[in-house]
């Protein structure tokens, strides 16, 4: 066999090897693929977020903490340009984002400013829980019991803090928390 018949063979052999390694890399609580909030647009989560610091919450456009998109989004521009992204998940399990999509994105993006990546509503608990959420259960041992539940994600793909309801997102507790795994 030539030498270049060999290096091709090789070559290939490696290409191949290398995609598997690099395809099994993810985080199991990143792999999946989310449809964006009101849009037919989809989004790798391993693609997009692999390697930042997230905090990953479950929010509602009806509920008495709606108003806390405010902080997130303050929360969000604090830290974006250092690797932090917050992901908003809208779910309907506390029967507090009823209707359409388009009004929970009307809630978000108009009455709110949000720039954070919000995926299409979902559910974050029971027989029918999103991917991403049932990973968060399953690291983290905590469900969310009520709508804005905070979950810190370090850049490896594992939850490292947990916040409730009644945690601000721009509270000390989390921003130091932020702080520590940029």
């Amino acid at each position: 066999m030539s030498m270049v018949f060999k290096a091709l063979i090789l070559g290939l052999l490696f290409g191949l090897f290398a995609k598997e390694t690099l395809a099994s890399s993810c985080p199991t609580l990143l792999d999946s693929t989310q449809r964006k909030l009101n849009s037919a647009d989809t989004v790798s989560l391993c693609d997009e977020y692999q390697g930042k610091v997230l905090l990953v919450v479950n929010t509602a456009s009806q509920c008495g903490f709606t108003g806390q998109f405010e902080q997130l989004e303050t929360l969000h521009n604090q830290f974006k340009e250092q690797g932090f992204s917050v992901v908003g998940f809208p779910s309907n399990d506390f029967n507090q984002d009823r209707g359409s999509e388009e009004n929970t994105a009307k809630v978000c993006y108009l009455d709110y400013a949000v720039t954070f990546p919000m995926m299409a509503r979902s559910s974050v608990k029971g027989t029918e829980v999103n991917p991403v959420f049932a990973e968060i259960a399953k690291q983290s041992g905590v469900t969310p019991k009520w709508n804005f539940y905070k979950y810190l994600v370090g850049r490896d793909g594992n939850v490292v803090g947990v916040f409730s309801t009644g945690t601000s997102p721009t509270d000390d507790k989390i921003t130091a928390m932020i702080k520590q795994y940029l």
